[in-house]
């Protein structure tokens, strides 16, 4: 470890890539941390809950970014659920 501090302290246009690459790395871990505990598409304890999906709160949003998302029931949607709950 200290042989890569010493190799940047000697070469100093190397601190800029360290740091864009250190950036990246923390961005990509804290999304796929941030992923895995809050979306319910990403299972992790298949025991407890193994379909998740079936759980979903149609109106939160899902998606990283939602842009005007509205969401209404499909009618075809519920009257299968109906024919096939009878």
């Amino acid at each position: 470890m200290t042989g890569i501090f010493q190799m940047i302290m000697k070469k100093k246009e190397l601190i800029p890539i360290v740091g864009l690459m250190l950036c990246a790395a923390t961005g990509a871990t804290s999304t796929a941390i941030y992923f895995l505990l809050t979306k319910s598409d990403v299972i992790i304890d298949k025991r407890n809950n193994p379909t998740p999906w079936e759980n979903i709160d149609p109106t939160k949003p899902q998606k990283l970014r939602t842009i005007s998302q509205e969401w209404r029931p499909l009618e075809e949607l519920e009257m299968l659920k109906i024919q096939v709950s009878e």
